[in-house]
């Protein structure tokens, strides 16, 4: 059986894997305050437009007509069968578009995942699936659906915001509560857990890196750490030398990813963070 995978651009993983193992990520357009990028916008180019402007954009999720054009090359073909990966439905209503395009085509040989992460846990997912693929060249489709369902049950996001403007700017931060984290140095860690973005903590200055260290190492070691930053590898860069012998990893073999535009909407640019499995 030949697998084709199929996801959307609210995920990050590098480039040249998803071209090395023929996965599709359908874009996603960006709105900045009516000057559109219907294919969304390279990493570089976004962020300082970001932070040029201080407009907040907005984005839109791929529409059922997308999913369709993916969909058709491989439209019940006996020997391919169709992995769609999406962000989680909590988080957007992508998942809507994907199951409409199925049902007008009448497609069988496919199977919809809500993720229930994004961004780079959703890529790690990816990652991890292709895989267990590679490994079990003879896993009927069933076996890799629920391979894939096991995974997602498991994969982890802790992550530091860097900027809280861009939380306060977005109305998940009130005004008070901005100038106080801000005078305090206070930095907000986010999860991705249960499908939705959770704050779990609030730290200062080093003991926020201490507490993402503790998260992840509470995480199963057959997998990799994933990690991941919006327009600033140096964040990467500097964890890694203070804090990879307590991570037991290392730092010269990391899979390292970059925050798109997608959820960089939301997050702004110096988030950083790590993706693990339990």
């Amino acid at each position: 059986m030949n697998y084709k995978i199929v996801t959307e651009a609210s995920v990050d993983m590098p480039l040249s894997f998803a071209k090395e193992n023929n996965i599709t990520i359908l874009p996603i357009e960006i709105n900045f305050n009516g000057e559109l990028y219907p294919e969304g916008m390279p990493n570089d180019e976004f962020y300082k437009k970001l932070k040029s402007t201080g407009i907040i954009p907005k984005t839109s999720q791929p529409n059922q007509y997308k999913f369709e054009n993916a969909f058709t090359p491989y439209l019940n073909k006996e020997d391919w069968f169709v992995l769609t990966i999406v962000i989680s439905s909590d988080l957007a209503g992508t998942i809507a578009q994907a199951k409409n395009a199925v049902e007008n085509l009448g497609m069988k040989n496919v199977y919809i995942c809500d993720s229930r992460v994004t961004t780079f846990a959703e890529g790690a997912l990816i990652v991890e699936i292709v895989k267990y693929i590679k490994t079990h060249p003879e896993a009927e489709p069933q076996q890799v659906i629920d391979e894939l369902e096991r995974l997602k049950t498991s994969v982890r996001l802790v992550a530091v915001v860097g900027d809280l403007k861009y939380l306060k700017q977005g109305g998940r931060l009130s005004t008070a509560s901005y100038f106080a984290a801000s005078a305090l140095k206070i930095r907000p860690i986010i999860s991705l857990d249960g499908g939705k973005v959770n704050n779990i903590a609030k730290k200062v200055g080093e003991k926020a890196n201490e507490f993402m260290v503790e998260c992840a190492n509470k995480r199963n070691r057959a997998y990799p750490i994933y990690f991941g930053h919006s327009a600033n590898p140096k964040l990467i860069t500097n964890f890694l030398e203070r804090y990879a012998d307590a991570l037991d990893i290392n730092p010269d073999n990391i899979p390292i990813h970059e925050i798109g535009c997608v959820v960089g909407t939301h997050a702004g640019p110096d988030c950083y963070g790590m993706v693990y499995f339990v």
